[in-house]
Protein backbone atom coordinates (compact mmCIF):
# COMPACT_ATOMS: atom_id res chain seq x y z
CA UNK A 1 0.00 0.00 0.00
CA UNK A 2 2.77 2.46 0.92
CA UNK A 3 4.59 1.91 -2.40
CA UNK A 4 1.35 2.70 -4.23
CA UNK A 5 1.01 5.91 -2.21
CA UNK A 6 4.58 6.99 -2.94
CA UNK A 7 4.15 6.22 -6.64
CA UNK A 8 0.95 8.25 -6.68
CA UNK A 9 2.70 11.22 -5.06
CA UNK A 10 5.59 11.17 -7.51
CA UNK A 11 3.48 10.60 -10.61
CA UNK A 12 1.05 13.33 -9.58
CA UNK A 13 3.76 15.91 -8.89
CA UNK A 14 3.68 18.74 -11.42
CA UNK A 15 7.44 19.20 -11.08
CA UNK A 16 9.72 17.01 -13.19
CA UNK A 17 11.30 14.15 -11.25
CA UNK A 18 14.19 12.22 -12.78
CA UNK A 19 15.61 9.40 -10.63
CA UNK A 20 19.10 8.01 -11.30
CA UNK A 21 21.20 5.22 -9.85
CA UNK A 22 24.74 5.87 -8.58
CA UNK A 23 26.08 5.45 -12.14
CA UNK A 24 23.77 8.25 -13.36
CA UNK A 25 21.57 5.83 -15.30
CA UNK A 26 18.01 7.15 -15.42
CA UNK A 27 15.78 4.58 -13.73
CA UNK A 28 12.54 6.58 -13.56
CA UNK A 29 10.93 9.73 -14.95
CA UNK A 30 7.56 10.95 -13.76
CA UNK A 31 5.01 12.12 -16.37
CA UNK A 32 5.97 15.78 -15.82
CA UNK A 33 9.62 15.01 -16.59
CA UNK A 34 8.72 13.07 -19.75
CA UNK A 35 6.60 16.01 -20.91
CA UNK A 36 9.26 18.61 -20.07
CA UNK A 37 12.05 16.77 -21.87
CA UNK A 38 9.76 15.54 -24.69
CA UNK A 39 10.99 11.97 -24.24
CA UNK A 40 11.22 8.99 -21.95
CA UNK A 41 14.96 8.79 -21.26
CA UNK A 42 14.67 5.85 -18.87
CA UNK A 43 17.66 3.53 -19.29
CA UNK A 44 19.94 6.25 -20.66
CA UNK A 45 22.74 8.02 -18.84
CA UNK A 46 21.88 11.42 -17.41
CA UNK A 47 25.33 12.48 -18.56
CA UNK A 48 24.20 12.21 -22.19
CA UNK A 49 21.83 15.11 -21.46
CA UNK A 50 24.43 17.43 -19.91
CA UNK A 51 27.60 19.21 -20.94
CA UNK A 52 31.07 18.42 -19.63
CA UNK A 53 30.96 21.05 -16.85
CA UNK A 54 27.60 19.79 -15.59
CA UNK A 55 28.86 16.20 -15.65
CA UNK A 56 31.87 17.24 -13.54
CA UNK A 57 29.52 18.79 -10.98
CA UNK A 58 27.31 15.69 -10.94
CA UNK A 59 30.40 13.60 -10.09
CA UNK A 60 31.43 16.06 -7.35
CA UNK A 61 27.96 15.91 -5.84
CA UNK A 62 27.98 12.09 -5.89
CA UNK A 63 31.34 12.11 -4.05
CA UNK A 64 29.90 14.57 -1.52
CA UNK A 65 26.82 12.35 -1.02
CA UNK A 66 29.10 9.35 -0.42
CA UNK A 67 31.28 11.25 2.06
CA UNK A 68 28.59 11.41 4.75
CA UNK A 69 25.11 10.05 5.34
CA UNK A 70 24.21 13.61 6.36
CA UNK A 71 25.00 15.00 2.89
CA UNK A 72 21.63 14.61 1.23
CA UNK A 73 20.58 17.74 -0.65
CA UNK A 74 22.49 20.38 -2.55
CA UNK A 75 21.40 23.49 -4.47
CA UNK A 76 22.60 23.23 -8.08
CA UNK A 77 20.87 25.84 -10.23
CA UNK A 78 18.56 28.86 -10.27
CA UNK A 79 16.19 29.38 -13.20
CA UNK A 80 14.95 32.98 -13.01
CA UNK A 81 12.63 32.62 -16.00
CA UNK A 82 10.67 29.83 -14.30
CA UNK A 83 11.19 31.17 -10.75
CA UNK A 84 12.61 27.90 -9.52
CA UNK A 85 15.59 26.46 -7.72
CA UNK A 86 16.97 23.05 -8.63
CA UNK A 87 18.57 20.59 -6.22
CA UNK A 88 20.17 17.16 -6.32
CA UNK A 89 18.83 14.91 -3.56
CA UNK A 90 20.45 11.68 -2.34
CA UNK A 91 18.45 8.46 -2.20
CA UNK A 92 19.55 6.02 0.50
CA UNK A 93 18.64 2.50 1.57
CA UNK A 94 17.55 1.63 5.12
CA UNK A 95 21.20 1.47 6.24
CA UNK A 96 21.97 4.93 4.86
CA UNK A 97 23.95 3.70 1.86
CA UNK A 98 23.70 5.83 -1.27
CA UNK A 99 21.60 4.04 -3.91
CA UNK A 100 20.92 6.94 -6.27
CA UNK A 101 19.75 10.51 -6.52
CA UNK A 102 17.09 12.67 -8.09
CA UNK A 103 16.71 16.20 -9.36
CA UNK A 104 14.21 18.28 -7.41
CA UNK A 105 12.63 21.44 -8.86
CA UNK A 106 11.22 23.93 -6.36
CA UNK A 107 9.17 26.72 -7.83
CA UNK A 108 9.43 29.57 -5.33
CA UNK A 109 11.35 32.68 -4.41
CA UNK A 110 15.07 32.68 -5.04
CA UNK A 111 17.35 30.40 -2.97
CA UNK A 112 19.76 32.32 -0.74
CA UNK A 113 22.27 29.46 -0.30
CA UNK A 114 25.43 29.39 -2.40
CA UNK A 115 25.34 27.08 -5.43
CA UNK A 116 27.04 23.73 -4.61
CA UNK A 117 27.70 24.70 -0.97
CA UNK A 118 29.75 21.72 0.24
CA UNK A 119 30.80 23.51 3.46
CA UNK A 120 27.73 22.89 5.60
Amino acid sequence: MLNTMFKSIIEGDLSPIVVCDTNSKIVYMNPSAKARYHADLTGKSLKECHNEKSNEMIEKVLLWFKKSKDNNKIFTFRNEKENKDVYMVALRDDDGNLIGYYEKHEYRDKETDTVYNFKR
